[in-house]
C-alpha cells in the first residue's frame, strides 16, 4: 500500500538517489540544493511503499526565488500558480499509479490556485511524461531549450477549470 506524506530531511538521501537516477529527465540536485528548494517549496510529498520512499515531487509556487529557466517562465506568463520543479518514482514502482497520486495529493493542495504548471522533456525525448501529463489535463503552451541548448523542455499548464 502506498501512502503519500509531507517529506521530512530523513528522507533526503532517498529523494536525492531517487532524483539522481532519474538524470536526465530531472536536473541533477545535491543536499544543500535541496534543503533550499524545501525552504521554498509549497510541497515536498514522498510516496512511501512500507519504510521505502518510492517517489516524491517538489512543488513551488509563484513568488520564489528559484532560477530555474523553466520557473520563470512560467514567473513572467502567470500571476498565480503551482509549479511541479520535479516529480520522480523510482524504476520499480513505476506504473502502479504512484505518479498520478502524488498528482492527486497535489491537484486536492492547489484547489484555490488557477493552474499548476510543469515542464517535460522534449530533447532528450520524453514521450510517456508528455502522454501521462496531457491524460491528467495538461496542454503544452510553449517550449523551450535549457541547460546551453542540451535540452529542450515542453512548457505544460493545467488550469483549473480542466480538473
Amino acid at each position: 500500500m502506498i501512502r503519500f506524506e509531507d517529506a521530512t530531511s530523513a528522507d533526503y538521501p532517498a529523494i536525492l538517489e531517487l532524483n539522481q537516477a532519474a538524470i536526465p529527465e530531472v536536473s541533477s540536485l545535491d543536499a544543500s540544493g535541496l534543503a533550499d528548494l524545501q525552504r521554498q517549496a509549497v510541497q515536498l510529498t514522498v510516496a512511501r511503499s512500507g519504510e521505502e520512499v518510492a517517489g516524491f515531487m517538489l512543488v513551488l509556487k509563484e513568488g520564489a526565488d528559484y532560477g530555474s529557466l523553466n520557473y520563470r517562465y512560467f514567473a513572467a506568463n502567470y500571476d498565480a500558480f503551482h509549479y511541479v520543479d520535479r516529480i520522480v518514482v523510482g524504476a520499480s514502482f513505476r506504473r502502479q499509479g504512484i505518479g498520478a497520486g502524488l498528482y492527486r495529493v497535489l491537484f486536492d493542495a492547489a484547489a484555490d490556485t488557477p493552474r499548476v504548471t510543469c515542464e517535460v522533456n522534449l530533447r532528450p525525448p520524453n514521450p510517456g511524461s508528455v502522454k501521462f501529463h496531457e491524460s491528467l489535463g495538461f496542454v503544452i503552451v510553449g517550449e523551450q531549450d535549457t541547460d546551453g541548448g542540451d535540452k529542450r523542455v515542453a512548457l505544460m499548464v493545467r488550469e483549473a477549470d480542466q480538473a
